[in-house]
């Protein structure tokens, strides 16, 4: 991610938690049609984290959209931008738990192919939790 955006990086970063939760809401989806013979428990937990996902994906939609209308960035709307950053940040590391979960406990992700997938899902939060703790942090 590149720092000139000046006073639009609240836009940017949002576009980049926009982008990472509907990744995180359909890889619920990619997880449960993949994994066929997955358990019950982690199906409904990934049904849960699907519905979660696509709310705080709507969430950061609404805040894209008064960041674009506002003129400047005033302290309160970009304090708030943060702390849903990091209420992004937080969500995507409780989700990659949840893989780590299925990829150690499930008899359905013991296959070469079923672990390259949660792998890969993982990696990709990753990237958006590094993404975010720049800004976060920086």
């Amino acid at each position: 991610m590149q720092f000139y955006y000046g006073q639009q990086m609240p836009l940017r970063v949002l576009d980049e938690a926009e982008f990472w939760k509907m990744q995180e809401s359909e890889h619920t989806v990619v997880i449960r049609e993949a994994l066929s013979n997955l358990e019950n428990q982690y199906v409904d937990a990934l049904k849960q984290w699907e519905q979660a996902l696509t709310a705080t994906h709507q969430k950061v939609v609404s805040f894209v959209e008064s960041v674009i209308r506002s003129h400047s960035i005033h302290a309160q709307l970009h304090q708030q931008v943060i702390q849903l950053v990091t209420y992004c940040l937080d969500e995507s590391m409780k989700f990659i738990e949840l893989c780590h979960q299925i990829k150690t406990h499930s008899s359905a992700a013991k296959n070469l192919i079923a672990q390259t997938i949660l792998d890969h899902i993982i990696r990709e939060s990753e990237y958006f939790i590094g993404i975010a703790r720049v800004i976060l942090y920086a």
